[in-house]
């Protein structure tokens, strides 16, 4: 499940890359990144309400006031910062450039969820990070014709800079909804950024403009990121992140398609490098004998050897289902990913 609902992220948000830069030339990039994320949002609070109009349960567990600095952190910098940087990179750089160049969301994400957050990163993973820094440099060495400054590449690698920090911070409330964190995420990234275009001076565009970057925004930042939040459940910070790599190849082919974009041997040569890196991310399979500490928090989940607790309530049997419970200390072995359950530390070898 994990696998299938980061490729589906990917695959939006790759999408949403090529097609935004469609828009670029109408609508100033700040009030652009906040059009996307308000369609994201409204359109996800649209549904949570059609939910409770119809009295549908929700089987996932809500935001708790722990979350709220985790999920502020995450919408500053995922949602405010980074779409901004990514639609000024896009007025100067090709699309297809650009969409390769958002593998380095994946590599920084991976980083991060390493050295910081201490989550395991094996060999395949690191070479495969190399893998796809080599590509972003060599993507990056397109200098700007008047200040030979790559300033468009380095907008974009500071827009991954900035995902790669919401990613990681993300991970921390990936228990909760995650159609309310990307809902939450896109009205509040929404209403900052095109508060911030209108203090600038940026004018609305045309309605229909409007509508297709809500449309954009939609797809490709809120059901992308309600996909990324549930494929972090699974496969950890690091892995989603590498699962989410294939986005740029997307996003790369589309341009190729919609921009009549003639590509150079250096795109060429960075898009195998970054396939190669791609590959051995996904590739990856990981098993040893690990331990399990006790531990309470609440999340979805079905009964499987991971949980086997008794419920202090009167239970349908319905599964999948969310509430508090606790996890007994256990050993096993099995193949698996580093999860909310498998955040272990691993010896060094």
């Amino acid at each position: 499940m994990g696998i299938g609902t980061a490729l589906l992220a990917a695959i939006l948000f790759g999408l949403s890359t090529p097609l935004a830069k469609l828009l670029i030339s109408d609508i100033e990039p700040v009030l652009l990144a906040g059009l996307l994320y308000a369609g994201s949002g409204i359109g996800l609070s649209l549904w949570l309400g059609i939910r409770r109009l119809f009295k549908q349960a929700s089987n996932e567990a809500p935001l708790r006031r722990a979350d709220i600095p985790w999920l502020s952190a995450a919408v500053f910098f995922g949602g405010v910062l980074g779409p901004v940087l990514l639609m000024i990179g896009l007025v100067t750089t090709p699309a297809s450039t650009a969409s390769l160049m958002l593998n380095l969301e994946g590599v920084l994400t991976a980083l991060l969820a390493w050295l910081v957050f201490k989550e395991n990163v094996d060999r395949r993973i690191f070479l495969g990070m190399l893998a796809i820094i080599a590509g972003g440099v060599l993507l990056s060495r397109q200098r700007d014709a008047v200040s030979g400054i790559p300033w468009g590449s380095l907008a974009i690698a500071g827009a991954c800079a900035c995902w790669a920090i919401d990613n990681n911070f993300t991970r921390v409330v990936s228990g909760g909804d995650p159609v309310q964190i990307a809902a939450i995420k896109g009205g509040v990234a929404g209403i900052i950024n095109i508060a911030i275009a209108l203090l600038l001076g940026n004018r609305l565009p045309e309605v229909s403009q409007i509508a297709a970057a809500g449309l954009i925004g939609l797809c490709g930042y809120g059901i992308s990121l309600v996909m990324f939040v549930l494929a972090l459940r699974h496969l950890g910070t690091a892995r989603t992140g590498a699962y989410f790599s294939t986005a740029p190849f997307v996003g790369a082919a589309l341009s190729l398609l919609l921009f009549s974009e003639i590509p150079n041997a250096a795109f060429w040569t960075a898009g195998g490098l970054m396939a190669l890196g791609v590959w051995l991310h996904v590739s990856e399979h990981h098993e040893h004998e690990h331990e399990h500490d006790a531990m309470a928090h609440e999340h979805r989940h079905v009964h499987d050897e991971h949980h086997r607790h008794e419920h202090d309530f009167e239970w349908d049997g319905v599964e999948p289902h969310s509430h508090a419970h606790e996890h007994e200390p256990m050993t096993h072995s099995h193949p698996h990913f580093p999860d909310m359950h498998h955040r272990h530390k691993h010896q060094e070898k």
